[in-house]
Parts: C-alpha cells; sequence; structure tokens
C-alpha cells in the first residue's frame, strides 16, 4: 500500500487537497476565518488596557511612598560644638561610640568635679563619694548636648569601654572603671545607668594601677572576663574579674617582676593567650591559662602554645627575647597571618612576627619616646608613623611596615605637651595623617618655654598624594589633655575632637570638649610647602583636600 492510500485510510473525510468537505454542519475555513477575525482587535484592547492601568498603579505606589509618606529624618549634625566646665580637672581619656543610636559617633570622656553639670542634678554623695569626685560623661557627637553622666570613682584611674554585657536576655555594652581609693563599677554605654558596682580586692595603697585589660570568657558566663595589673610593694600583682559581675574569680596572683608598664594581651596563631610587658632590655611574657590556673587551684579552659612555653625558658613568668635598649612601647600591628609585634625601644624600632618572635626588620632610631600610629601611605600597604625626637629636633618619619623603609619624612618642631598625632583612611585606601607642632622655627621664638601652656599647639594635615604640602587648620593654645581625629559618620564627615583643661590634677580649672569637622577647617587653613615651587596654587591645594572622602575601618 503507498502512501497515499495510507492518507487516506487514515483520514477518510479529507479531500485530495487536504481540506475538510464542506457540509451544512462543517462551515469552510474561509467562513470561520470571517468570524474568528472580530475577536482579535478586542483582545489586544483588552491587553492594552491592563498594561496601563498596572503602569498606573506602579507610579502611584512610587509616588505614594516618594513624597507622601515621611522619611526617616537624618540627624543634623553640627560641623563644630564646645562643652565647658567650670572649676574641674580632667584625664587623658576619649572614646567614641554610637550611644543614642543615631549612626553618629558620641564622645565619652572623665572629668573631676562637685558636681555634675546643670542638665543633670548628680552630685558625689548621691553615689557614695566625697566631693569632688570623677564623673564618666557621655556626649552627642551631632549637637554636643550631654547624653548621661554619673559618679563613677573617687579618683578615675583605667577605664576600659565597649566591654560586651549580659542583661538577661539581651546583650548590652558597658565602661569598666577601676578608681582609687578602691572602686570597681560598670556603666551602662547606653544609658548610663550603674550595672554593677563590687570591691576590687586590691590594696587600698597600692601605689599604681598598670593595666586593666579584656580577656575570653573563663567563667563560663557568656561575657569577656577582666585582668587588673597593679603595682603593690615590690612586685605587679593579678587580679581575675567577672565581666558580668565583677566579682573577683579566685585569688591574688602575681607577674614575678618588680615593675611593668604598657601590658599586652597577644593571642598566638595557636589560639593561646599570653601577657606581654616590658622587663629591663627584654621582652617578658606570662601564660594567661597559667595566671588563671593558678588564681583558681582548677583546670583553665584556655589553652597553652608550647613554641611559646618554649621560649618562656620553663619559667612561668620569663623573657621571651632580648630588646635593643629599654622597651618604651610596645603594640600591635597588622601581619601576613595574624598580628605582629611592633617594638619601639630606647635604641631601635623593631618589628617582630607575632608567633616566633623573630625579627622582620629593625630600624635604628635614638629618640622615639610616643607610641607609633598606624595608616597607609601607599594604597592598601600598611605604614607606620614615628616621631623621632623632642622639641626642636623632632622629625616625623613614615616606615613601610612590609620592610622598615622610610617612605617620607620631615622635620617638624614640637612644644611640651603637644598630642599625640592621628590617622584617618581615606576613600582612596591611603590615609589622612594629622600631626602636632611648628613648622617654622621661627614660631618658637618668643614663647615662654617655662610656661607650655602659653603656647599655640599647631595641627597639621597631610595626604600621601601632596608630598610636598602640609595644611595648618589650627592654632590652639589651650593645654590639650587628649586628642582623637574620629569618622562620625560613615563615608561622611571626619572631625577632630579635643579634650582640654588644666595641666595638673590639683589646679582645677575649665575643663572643655571640642568637635572640629575638618572639612570646615580647610577653606581658613594656610598652606605649608615642604619644598620650593609646585604646580597648584593654595586654594587648588585646599580644594584637593576638601574633595578628600573617607571611609571607615575595616
Amino acid at each position: 500500500m503507498d502512501s497515499k492510500d495510507l492518507e487516506a485510510e487514515i483520514h477518510p473525510l479529507r479531500n485530495e487537497d487536504k481540506r475538510l468537505p464542506e457540509t451544512p454542519g462543517n462551515p469552510g475555513h474561509a467562513d470561520q476565518k470571517l468570524k474568528s477575525s472580530p475577536r482579535q482587535p478586542r483582545l489586544s484592547r483588552c491587553r492594552t488596557v491592563v498594561f496601563f492601568l498596572s503602569l498606573f498603579v506602579c507610579l502611584f505606589v512610587v509616588f505614594v511612598v516618594s513624597f507622601i509618606i515621611p522619611c526617616p529624618e537624618r540627624p543634623v549634625s553640627q560641623g563644630m560644638w564646645r562643652i565647658d566646665y567650670s572649676a574641674a580637672v580632667t584625664y587623658d581619656f576619649l572614646a567614641t561610640e554610637d550611644i543614642n543610636r543615631d549612626r553618629i559617633q558620641d564622645v565619652l570622656f572623665l572629668y573631676k568635679n562637685a558636681n555634675g553639670s546643670n542638665n543633670f542634678n548628680l552630685s558625689c554623695t548621691d553615689e557614695g563619694f566625697s566631693s569632688p569626685c570623677t564623673f564618666v560623661a557621655a556626649v552627642s557627637g551631632a549637637s554636643g548636648s550631654v547624653l548621661w553622666e554619673r559618679p563613677a570613682a573617687q579618683d578615675g584611674a583605667l577605664v576600659r569601654c565597649s566591654i560586651p554585657q549580659t542583661q538577661g536576655s539581651r546583650m548590652s555594652s558597658a565602661c569598666i572603671l577601676v578608681g582609687r581609693p578602691s572602686s570597681f563599677v560598670a556603666v551602662d554605654l547606653f544609658t548610663g545607668e550603674t550595672l554593677w558596682s563590687q570591691p576590687p580586692g586590691f590594696d587600698r595603697n597600692t601605689s599604681d594601677l598598670s593595666s586593666l585589660l579584656q580577656l575570653p570568657d573563663v567563667d563560663a558566663d557568656g561575657a569577656p572576663d577582666l585582668l587588673l595589673l597593679a603595682q603593690e610593694d615590690k612586685e605587679v600583682s593579678s587580679y581575675l574579674y567577672s565581666g558580668s559581675t565583677g566579682r573577683q574569680i579566685g585569688h591574688r596572683g602575681s607577674l614575678g617582676v618588680g615593675r611593668t608598664a604598657g601590658s599586652l594581651l597577644h593571642v598566638t596563631r595557636a589560639g593561646a593567650h599570653y601577657i606581654l610587658f616590658p622587663c629591663p632590655s627584654s621582652l617578658c611574657g606570662c601564660s594567661v591559662k597559667g595566671l588563671h590556673e593558678a588564681a583558681t587551684g582548677g583546670a583553665s579552659p584556655l589553652r597553652r602554645d608550647l613554641l611559646w612555653e618554649r621560649m618562656l625558658n620553663t619559667t612561668p613568668h620569663g623573657p621571651l627575647g632580648r630588646s635593643p635598649g629599654a622597651l618604651r612601647h610596645l603594640t600591635h600591628v597588622p601581619g601576613k597571618a595574624g598580628e605582629d609585634l611592633l617594638l619601639v625601644t630606647s635604641e631601635a624600632c623593631v618589628l617582630l612576627d607575632g608567633q616566633d618572635l623573630t625579627p622582620r626588620w629593625t630600624f635604628r632610631t635614638a629618640q622615639v619616646f610616643r607610641k607609633p600610629i598606624l595608616g597607609h601611605y601607599k594604597p592598601d600597604t600598611p605604614a607606620v608613623v614615628i616621631e623621632n625626637g623632642t622639641g626642636t629636633n623632632r622629625q616625623i618619619l613614615l616606615l613601610d611596615l612590609g620592610s622598615g623603609a622610610i617612605l617620607w619624612n620631615q622635620a617638624l618642631p614640637g612644644l611640651p605637651g603637644d598630642p599625640q598625632s592621628a590617622s584617618l583612611p581615606t576613600a582612596d585606601h591611603r590615609s589622612a595623617f594629622f600631626f602636632w607642632g611648628l613648622h617654622e622655627l621661627s614660631e618658637l621664638s618668643g614663647t615662654n618655654q617655662t610656661r607650655p601652656q602659653d603656647a599655640q599647639h599647631s595641627l597639621y594635615m597631610f595626604h600621601p598624594t601632596l608630598p610636598g604640602v602640609l595644611l595648618e587648620l589650627a592654632n590652639i593654645s589651650a593645654n590639650i589633655v587628649a586628642f582623637q581625629a574620629v569618622l562620625f559618620e560613615p563615608s561622611r564627615h571626619a572631625a577632630c575632637v579635643l579634650l582640654m583643661g588644666p595641666a595638673g590634677p590639683n589646679t582645677p580649672g575649665t575643663v572643655s570638649v571640642a568637635k572640629h569637622k575638618v572639612q570646615d577647617l580647610v577653606p581658613g587653613s594656610r598652606v605649608v610647602r615642604l619644598a620650593e615651587g609646585g604646580p597648584d596654587t593654595d586654594q587648588a591645594v585646599r580644594d584637593r583636600f576638601s574633595r578628600l572622602r573617607y571611609r571607615s575601618e575595616a
């Protein structure tokens, strides 16, 4: 059977041209097309109406959200504010934290006075202290208004903020203040309320409170714990405290050394915790696990590092390595596989590997008395700022952290009482640096060197894209107790915070906290050229500094 016969057998009613025969019950294909054709324009019109109706609804929703429903108000951050306290003294302590949760950093500081500010009817006797006493205060970074303040100690000694606290089912944060002669208080960072107050356990005649360090949670109560180092008689004692209650853990311990300052908590790559501190011509350390076990008489959940135990020479508190000269400062710096250690001694700056303590580089210096600060001279390449020398012989050095090579150096004479330098990360992955001093030596003429508080401290700004220029932002004649460069809002504006007050604790006077927005200081600044000539005019230099944008630390 051929294919045509097979097709005819399957479709017996189909004719030769493959069309169904026309019957009265089955109209032809042409008639069907004529009858169905009017439905197509009607369907198209319906689709058009649905499309434009949906578009109108979307536009209406956008209009309502954009113009009718009000957006949350963004707090207006003032470029400059100042708050004063009369007949007071202050301490070298400044901290920033978003306390009122407006996404703008607020300022914490200490002052000593008989009463609090006029906004809070608080006195020393309200917390059981005699007058005058030490207040801890929080000030709005946006407006300078006092958020809260509270008497916290008879005389402030050590403060550590942003310590996590468990309050029932929620987590909070606290400032821990250890005061003289014998007080140990935790204050809620957001409300100023006292979370706990405990007797610290150390002797009232303790001569020096050296360090307050934050430890891991050794008592399993859900909050980090604390280690206090105090100078008692001729040895340094150690005290462990619960971070959630302030109660002492175990009994008093000892570091086995006669005196220490600038202690540092270091975590090895094996996860073991060690306390590092300077000894005569060496770096010493002790195991936090060993301190905990000696204080409690039981096992500790912390770890030991076998390499570090061997370096301690089988003694619980021993030297980890020799240092060139007396050790003055010890700080953490970012390394390739964790944190490394930067030592500043009386003869050199030395970068040590954070695990085996082998030297990576040594930079010979003679007079580095201040703690180095970190920043970025090249994009994403860490650098360290060293102040070598004092007075008219001071030099600012920027060293490459990887090699110790000099990236930039400049003579910048300093005055007694000049604050610490600072840095802020910029959007180009470098840093803006802030130095205090006097660029021209002639500015020292006529200055009464016996009264440093009468001299004017000049604040200079430097950015690596303009290596031949310093920008003199401000001149301050008051005694500056503490200084910080702070990014108050992420990627928005940076500002300088100054804490000013009497030079000594026994001469009360005016204590002031002031904020100055960097971008507002630039238009009235003075351009200081470090080399002759330069392609840019002074105004062009100011414009380039004004266009700088800042970023938050990673």
